[in-house]
């Protein structure tokens, strides 16, 4: 047993009066943290280990909290241990969106989501946040040459090649800097919204929250690194969103066909992230299973490149170069 098993266990004696508490692993996080699964009584409890020279807990906390103020269904804090990383949460369960997307189900789950979307976009309060801002969407995109250009696929680019990247790379930017500026999940996608019996969704893993893009939380959400979804639903799901979103006048400063293409380009935007992303997870993490991800995550690149002259170079690279090697 380690010491950092030993010291939960500890602290969960002497906080919640259990002994000998049993804890379930039930997840292997892309981060730091990990997951266990504890019953206290005949109530089952999700308890979370965030090392604190690797993971703050201070921000979840913040960000559960105003999830909640706003109605959405999200864990609530039972005890915490900020000093060493430990917090007991409530469980939303184990159906992840992921496992339940089928034909007879995929549709209201997708509404579901994307009402609490524009619940989390109008409703939660952003005060205070990081601002996702030039810095941080340029920092994301270099993932994907830094660790999946270069250091996965040992591909070289030229000067000349760089240039015109990072001028792509500048007009993604410019457009999600340019669209109105929200509460941003970060990561709302399948893997990290629940389907409850009640005030579905469950969302997790909201704690890297900041304003930005009013697209971003619905490209992760409709463009998902982890499953794909033919032309007309994704389209029909974009009209249903688009809507609700309009009533709340959000989006009366975009038209349509441009609001099309600031999803288009936000989605280019969070897939070169992703893929850098994967790529390090196996290089430093040493996390091989999101590998087999980046070639559906690529092909999002390719596809939504393809309509938008300004980025021949960004899709000729992932076409022609990026793509064949994986």
């Amino acid at each position: 047993m380690s010491e950092r098993i030993k010291a939960l266990q500890s602290w969960l004696q002497t906080e919640l009066n259990i002994p000998n508490p049993k804890l379930i692993a039930i997840t292997n996080d892309a981060s730091f943290r990990r997951y266990f699964r504890l019953m206290i009584g005949d109530i089952s409890h999700i308890v979370m280990d965030a090392p604190p020279a690797k993971e703050d807990c201070r921000p979840f906390i913040d960000i559960a909290q105003r999830l909640a103020i706003s109605g959405l269904n999200v864990p609530e804090i039972v005890a915490s241990n900020l000093s060493q990383g430990f917090l007991v949460l409530t469980d939303l369960g184990s159906q992840l969106y992921l496992a339940n997307l089928n034909t007879t189900q995929a549709d209201n789950l997708y509404k579901d989501a994307l009402k609490a979307l524009v619940t989390m976009q109008t409703k939660t309060v952003s005060d205070g946040l990081p601002v996702y801002d030039h810095t941080l969407l340029h920092s994301e995109m270099n993932l994907f040459t830094n660790w999946l250009v270069d250091k996965h696929l040992n591909l070289s680019l030229s000067k000349t090649q760089q240039d015109e990247l990072a001028a792509c790379f500048e007009l993604l930017s410019e457009s999600a800097l340019s669209q109105p500026q929200v509460f941003v999940h970060r990561d709302y996608h399948s893997r990290n919204l629940m389907v409850v019996p009640e005030h579905n969704p469950g969302i997790l893993d909201f704690q890297d929250a900041v304003i930005g893009p009013v697209t971003y939380d619905l490209v992760s959400l409709l463009r998902d690194c982890y499953i794909s979804w033919p032309h007309q639903q994704l389209h029909n799901w974009l009209e249903y969103y688009y809507i609700l979103i309009y009533q709340k006048d959000k989006l009366k400063s975009i038209e349509k066909d441009n609001f099309l293409r600031c999803f288009d380009w936000m989605g280019i935007q969070r897939h070169l992230k992703a893929s850098g992303i994967f790529a390090r997870l196996y290089h430093r993490d040493g996390k091989s299973g999101y590998l087999t991800d980046i070639p559906r995550t690529l092909n999002y690149i390719v596809e939504a490149s393809a309509y938008y002259p300004e980025l021949k170079y960004l899709h000729k690279l992932v076409s022609e170069q990026v793509l064949p090697k994986m």
